[in-house]
Parts: C-alpha cells; structure tokens; sequence
C-alpha cells in the first residue's frame, strides 16, 4: 500500500476486523507494526502525534548495546542489545554508522578497569564488523579529540558502538510495515477501548485533523504508547496504579568545533555517577544526558535548569573550550518509560531498562521499558504474545532478515545519504523541477525537494514534522529551524492544498514551540521574508 495518509484512512473505513491494532507510532510501536505485518497479519498503527513525536527522536542517537549496563553486571541485557545492533547495521545501513569514542583515563585504576569491560563488551558482540577496543596514548587521544583537556590524563581506551538517525529509522520503519501491507496512521488519537463483555475488542479514536471519530475492531490491541501507557490502561481498569516511572534525559546541541575531531567522548561517571556523552552529529555536537525522575509526562517536555547547567559544568571539566549558554544551537528534552517497581523510588537506577510484556484481564497486551537499539526484540516477544493471546495463526517472526526502508550501501559522502535509495527519487523531484534544487536556507544543505517528498511520500503534516524529525534541523539548530518555517510553511501549502492563513498559523505555531528549544528568545519577522520564498 502507498506511504500516504489519504490510501490509509480509506482502508479503516473498509476493514472490519483488523488481527493486530497498535497504540503509539515510536521505536516499540513501529517496530511491531513492522514484525505483525511482515507476519501476514491485517496491522494498523495509530499515533496520537506525528511517528517518533515523543521519546523516539530524543534519544543521545546511539545504537549500543549500553558499557553503563555491563559496569552494572547486566550481562544478559548488553549481549541482547549488542547482538540487535549488529541487525540494524545490517538491515539499516544508510541510517546505522560506526562510531569510535574515547574513554579518558585520568588513573591507572580507570585504565584497566574500562580496557577489561570495554574487552568483555568485544566479546559478547562477536564479530559484527565493529573495531575492537584498544588503550591509546595520549598523543593519540589528542589528535582524535583536540578539543580534550589533557592535564593529568594518562591515556583513553577507544571503542566502538553504532549511531543512528532516530526519527529517521522511525518513518522508515513505518514505510517498511506499509510495504508488508501494514496501515499507520498520524494523528489519531485514541480516545477509548471497546469492549465485548471483558475483553478488549478494538479502539475508539479520533482524526484530530478532521475531527471525526472511529470505531476500530481488532482481534488483539497492544499498549506501545511509552510514557504514555498508563493512560491507556486507566482506559481498560480506572483505578490501574501507574507502572511507569519517567526519566527524563536533556542533550544540548553545540557546534562541533568543541570537540574538533570525529570521535566522540565518553565521560563513563561524572560527579553524580551519571555518564556523559559528547557526540558528533551532522556537523554539530550532542552533549547529553541527564537522569532525571519526574512525576508527570508530556508530548513536549521542557529542560530544567539543573539540568542544562549539569550537563555545560560537567563538559567544561573536559573540553579545553569552555561551552556556555550562549553556544547552545538546541535543546532538547526526552522521557524514557521506565517500567517502575512495586515500591516508591526517587532514583532511575532503580528502576529496569529491560522491557516489561504485561497482559492484563481483559487481554489488552502492553509493552513497557526498553530502548531503541532492542526495539526488533521486543517487537517479536509482543507479536509472539499477540498470537496467544488473540488466537492468531500461528506464523514465525521473519524480522532479522528484513531491510529496512531506504537500505543502501555506498552513499558516504552524498548530501541526501540519509534517505537511502529513496535518494535517487529525490533527485527525480529536482530534475522534474530545477527550482526544488534550491536550498531552504542560507547557510545549510537541505533543498526544496526534501520538504515536498516528506509531504508526498512521508506523511509530513506540519512544519514541526518536517523540520523537527523528517530534516532535524529543530534539534541543530533552533534558529536556523525558525528561519526556515516560512519557505516551509509555503511549499508544504502547495502540496497540501492550504491557504495563506494557514501558513500563518503554522509559522506562528512553530516558532512558540521552537523557542522551547533555545536559552533565549529568538523571534525574527519571518513572515516578511514571503516574497522570496516562491517555488
């Protein structure tokens, strides 16, 4: 079926039974959307946001199978993530890249300590193609990171691990599962559970852009909402006590010349025994993250002070160029679902990493916990439980072997690489039509063609859609982001069929929601740039 929302609000106005309905359009969610359809199963996915709105774009863009977690002893769950990395630098090579980082050694003690973990690590990832890790001098830590203080370091153990485009992989999977006959849906929200005597029997939802409500029948609904899963369970049992605990982490975005080299930096125990990462990503630099337990989640939480001066303070203790506030391209704030225990805790480490399958009374099937690098896993031990559950025939999990949308090899170097083989359709845009050729802004790579394939081809609905997970340039760079709203706004009018006012509206709403993403207020007049937007 064709990636294009008009094609799939057809088809749930003509099925009337679906096998597998899923709630929520993040990593988990897509990722069974991916493993259901790819099984033979009649699959819909819907999204209250746009796909990856809310934790599965604000991740520190690792896929790893988490050193932090080996230092804890969780043996099984680092060999689980290694052996899931290895699978998405198979089947997502256009998205999944090797990165090397450097653990500085500032004590013999340090020293032997990470080379030894770092070698267990080696180990239980087997051989995937990633560089084994080695202890380097310090003259070689230096010119891998020159921007790395080197008083009193005795060296760094280097490593490897893969990093990814987050929101990226989430649209791909998402066309992945269409191709398998899959139906995902943005912007419907769920609004209630039906029922057939005690037992869950399909959604009530609601198209929030059209305002019209629908009732959806399915042999088997599954919970994938990550922070937001309780409210989903208080739908099925009203007095359901919460099983999730939020954590929210923060990265700030700096540009790259901090760190000055391609490795990235691995602080393993800051003061508060928290890890901090210094990451290069698409020319910039992803500092980040913090742990932070709070009480209450949303579609768009907001860094807390602590936190921003947590993350700057402990970066000036490493970096020879000392990041202030005033160097922050963005920020940007994400909730982890942490399944939570039984007992009160004001502490994340206390609380599972693993993921939680939990099927309650009235067969609702919800997946809590995890992390992105495991969301192919955890995807087949929910569709294996739907089976069960839901009566379904019973057909064997095939995702291992699936290409991801867009899998190509050979793109290193090309501006569109990370749209993979869909590169070369982009470019079919601009030879149709030289003046989608031009770039959107000054300064920066991306051309009017990519705003119009991610209105035609990846379900784009609003400015945040393209600017904050089909391009990214809100979480590089927030006024840059802002600059670009009202070229945007014009060209996604044309495809959508909108008027001028709602251009307005768009840019207007954007630019309050960028803002959230920077220090300081930045409100240019954007909307008097209009005239030289024309495509």
């Amino acid at each position: 079926m064709k990636f294009e929302r008009g094609e799939f609000i057809k088809a749930i106005s003509e099925v009337e039974l679906w096998d597998v309905i899923i709630i929520g359009g993040g990593a988990t969610g897509l990722g069974i959307a991916v493993d259901a359809a790819s099984r033979g199963y009649t699959t819909l996915l819907v999204e209250q946001a746009d796909f990856a709105k809310g934790t599965s774009s604000r991740s520190t863009k690792l896929v790893h199978g988490g050193v932090r977690y080996l230092a804890q002893g969780d043996i099984g769950l680092v060999y689980e993530a290694l052996q899931e990395r290895g699978l998405l630098f198979k089947n997502a090579p256009h998205l999944v890249k090797e990165q090397e980082f450097i653990i500085p050694c500032f004590g013999l003690k340090s020293k032997y300590m990470y080379l030894i973990g770092l070698k267990i690590y080696d180990l239980l990832a087997g051989n995937r193609g990633f560089k084994h890790s080695a202890f380097l001098k310090v003259d070689k830590v230096h010119t891998a990171i020159p921007g790395l203080k080197t008083k009193g370091l005795l060296g760094g153990v280097r490593y490897s691990d893969g990093q990814f485009n987050d929101a990226r992989l989430a649209i791909n999977l998402a066309q992945t599962s269409a191709e398998k006959g899959g139906v995902l849906l943005n912007y419907i929200k769920v609004t209630g559970l039906l029922k057939t005597g005690n037992k869950v029997s399909g959604i009530k939802a609601i198209d929030t852009e059209t305002n019209k409500d629908y009732t959806l029948k399915g042999k088997i609904v599954i919970n994938a909402t990550g922070v937001f899963v309780d409210d989903i369970l208080q739908m099925d049992v009203p007095a359901t006590k919460p099983i999730v605990r939020p954590s929210q982490g923060v990265h700030l975005v700096l540009d790259q010349s901090f760190l000055n080299g391609a490795s990235a930096l691995m602080i393993p125990k800051t003061e508060d025994g928290r890890v901090l990462f210094a990451v290069p990503w698409y020319g910039s630099l992803l500092l980040g993250t913090t742990d932070t337990p709070l009480d209450n989640h949303s579609l768009e939480p907001v860094a807390l002070e602590k936190e921003i001066d947590f993350i700057l303070n402990t970066a000036t203790k490493y970096l020879t160029k000392k990041p202030t506030r005033a160097d922050v391209l963005s920020v940007f704030a994400g909730l982890r679902p942490l399944a939570a225990p039984g007992k009160d805790t004001n502490t994340t480490k206390e609380i599972s990493r693993s993921h939680k399958l939990i099927v309650s009374a009235s067969g609702l099937i919800t997946i809590t916990g995890g992390k992105w690098t495991t969301y192919r896993k955890m995807a087949e031990d929910v569709v294996d439980k739907a089976i069960e559950v839901g009566g379904l025939s019973a057909v064997k999990c095939i995702s291992k072997n699936i290409s991801i949308h867009g899998a190509a090899t050979g793109l290193m170097g090309d501006p569109l690489a990370v749209y993979g083989s869909d590169a070369q359709e982009i470019r079919k845009l601009t030879a149709a039509d030289p003046n989608l050729k031009e770039i959107v802004l000054d300064g920066h790579a991306t051309i009017k063609a990519e705003v119009v394939w991610a209105v035609r081809n990846e379900m784009a609905r609003t400015i945040e859609d393209v600017l904050a997970r089909r391009l990214r340039i809100l979480f590089l760079d927030a006024r840059a982001a802002i600059l670009m709203a009202p070229t945007v706004a014009y060209i996604m009018a044309l495809e959508l069929g909108y008027n001028k006012d709602w251009e307005t509206r768009q840019v207007t709403q954007f630019t309050t929601l960028a803002n959230q993403y920077l220090l300081e207020p930045y409100y240019p007049d954007v909307l008097s740039n209009s005239k030289k937007i024309a495509i």
